[in-house]
C-alpha cells in the first residue's frame, strides 16, 4: 500500500518545525545506519539525544494519533518515535530496505511493517530530493507539500534522490501495525473507506450494521496482539 496522506501538519505547525530545524544542530544521518545503509546514505539528522527531536517527534505523534486515515491504513501498535532528516548539496540515500526489527527506546523492540515520511519542505524549494518508491507495478516518485505525508510498506524498496537546489526536511518514522499482511491491511482499509461512504449517503442501517461486522471481524481475525 502506498498512501498519501494530506495535511498531518497545519501551516502553523510546518512554520513553527521549519524555523526551529533551520537553527538546529545536525549529525551525519549514517550513525543511524548499519554498514550497508552507511554505503548509501548521505545525509544529515538530529542527534538521537536531541531534545529537539523529542519535542517535535511528540507534535508529530500527537498529529498523526489524530489523522483518521493514518489510523485506518497502518492500524498501529506501536510507532517508532519519529526522527528528523535533512538533505542538501547532492545528499541523496542510495536504494534500500529499512531494518525488519527496531529498538524503542524503552527497551522494546518493534518489527516494521509500515514506513512514514512527513515532508517539511515545500516541493518548489528544492531540486531533487523525491522518494522512489519500488513495487510490484514500477517505480513511484513521491515529492509532497509541507505538512503531508506518504506511508508505505516498510519491505519496498526506496530511495531518496539527490537534492542539487535548496534544503529537503522532512520527519520519519517506523510502525508495527496489528496486520502484518500489506495486502490485509490494504482490504481492511478499503472496506472502512466503502463504510464511511456509504453512512454518508445514508445507505440501508441493517446492511451497514452487516458490513461493519464484516470488518470487526476480519479485523479480529488478522491482528496480532
Amino acid at each position: 500500500m502506498l498512501l498519501h496522506i494530506p495535511n498531518v501538519l497545519d501551516r502553523g505547525q510546518v512554520a513553527r518545525m521549519r524555523s526551529a530545524l533551520d537553527g538546529a544542530t545536525w549529525t551525519d544521518g549514517r550513525e543511524t545506519v548499519g554498514s550497508q545503509g552507511a554505503k548509501v546514505k548521505r545525509n544529515q539528522q538530529l542527534p538521537e539525544t536531541s531534545p529537539l527531536r523529542r519535542e517535535l517527534g511528540r507534535e508529530v505523534m500527537d498529529a498523526l494519533a489524530r489523522h483518521p486515515l493514518f489510523h485506518a491504513a497502518v492500524l498501529p501498535q506501536r510507532v517508532l518515535p519519529p526522527r528528523f532528516n535533512r538533505y542538501e548539496g547532492g545528499g541523496h540515500y542510495g536504494s534500500h530496505v529499512d531494518g525488519a526489527v527496531m529498538a524503542l527506546p524503552d527497551g522494546g523492540q518493534l518489527r516494521s511493517d509500515v514506513s512514514c515520511t512527513l515532508f517539511l519542505t515545500e516541493p518548489g524549494e528544492y531540486d531533487g530530493g523525491e522518494l522512489v518508491i519500488s513495487d510490484l507495478y514500477g517505480e513511484h516518485e513521491v515529492k509532497l507539500p509541507a505538512g503531508d505525508a506518504i506511508v508505505y510498506p516498510s519491505s519496498s524498496l526506496h530511495r531518496v534522490l539527490p537534492v542539487t537546489r535548496g534544503a529537503r526536511m522532512a520527519g520519519f518514522l517506523w510502525a508495527q501495525s496489528l496486520v502484518r499482511d500489506d495486502a490485509q491491511r490494504q482490504l481492511l482499509l478499503e472496506l472502512d473507506g466503502s463504510i464511511q461512504r456509504l453512512t454518508q449517503g445514508g445507505a440501508d442501517a441493517d446492511a451497514l450494521l452487516q458490513l461493519t461486522g464484516v470488518y470487526h471481524n476480519l479485523l479480529r481475525r488478522w491482528s496480532e496482539t
